[in-house]
């Protein structure tokens, strides 16, 4: 005796499966970029990842290309909106909003910016579990799936010179990143970038969770490496901005569900 004939597979294209929009202006592209960067300070709030008045997320504007939003200075992150951000030109000065910018950081995120046409966003905030591995002066071992998304796809800033101010040391920064996603910058902290600011802050959380990993690891023995093959295999199929992007979704669809006085 047979039982009910099973329900038919639905066709795919009549499930939802979010990806990055396309944008009809650019005042459309200005505007969703500045959603999603209040968004992602309100995030790295939510986590910790804030101290002082250190740290920043900027996002290229998307006309005004080598001018960049960035967090006011000395606002908290979890109160930031879309209309506090503060719109500044690579030479850090202000040329839309009303607050200062944190001199220093956007210095480095400037020069970034500028070694990198390609990139949208450049966050960076001094972590508790980031400035421990830079503290060692160490690069993320391939111990674990996450982990293996920055497989020599990230590289160690091996110097420390005091509080970053000049153009200059902004562009060694710059040049130690090269053409990858992050950088440990070595007793200081770390720094990730990305195609959206979805990317670059979701390097980010991940980079910090995988700090944090080897770091218990290593305290509790002596942690298992994943193989060369497989490690570049598995960089491969997660370590691109678009599988960043979505896994951040989740992320911003719990903030801006909650929080949506951010995008005021």
């Amino acid at each position: 005796m047979h039982g009910p004939t099973p329900p038919l597979p639905l066709p795919t294209d009549r499930l939802r499966f979010a990806m990055p929009p396309m944008h009809e202006s650019v005042e459309d592209e200005r505007r969703h970029r500045k959603e999603r960067l209040a968004g992602a300070l309100r995030i790295f709030g939510r986590l910790g990842y804030e101290d002082g008045v250190s740290g920043h997320i900027t996002a290229r504007d998307p006309e005004y290309t080598d001018c960049f939003w960035v967090n006011p200075f000395g606002m908290p992150f979890r109160h930031v909106t879309v209309s506090d951000l503060v719109l500044a030109n690579q030479d850090g000065q202000v040329v839309e909003g009303g607050y200062h910018v944190n001199q220093a950081a956007f210095t480095v995120h400037a020069q970034v910016h500028a070694a990198r046409p390609d990139v949208v966003a450049v966050a960076h905030c001094h972590s508790v579990h980031g400035r421990a591995l830079a503290a060692l002066g160490e690069l993320l071992e391939p111990i674990t799936q996450e982990s293996c998304a920055f497989y020599e796809d990230h590289a160690l800033y091996d110097a420390y010179t005091g509080v970053a101010v000049d153009a200059e040391e902004g562009r060694r920064i710059a040049a130690a990143l090269g053409s990858r996603k992050a950088l440990v910058l070595r007793n200081h902290g770390l720094l990730t970038v990305g195609d959206s600011v979805d990317a670059a802050a979701w390097w980010f959380v991940s980079m910090e969770r995988s700090c944090q990993v080897q770091m218990t690891a290593q305290a509790a023995g002596r942690p298992v490496r994943i193989d060369h093959r497989m490690a570049v295999a598995t960089r491969e199929q997660l370590g691109g901005d678009l599988v960043a992007w979505i896994n951040y979704q989740p992320m911003w669809q719990e903030v801006s569900r909650s929080e949506p006085d951010l995008l005021s």
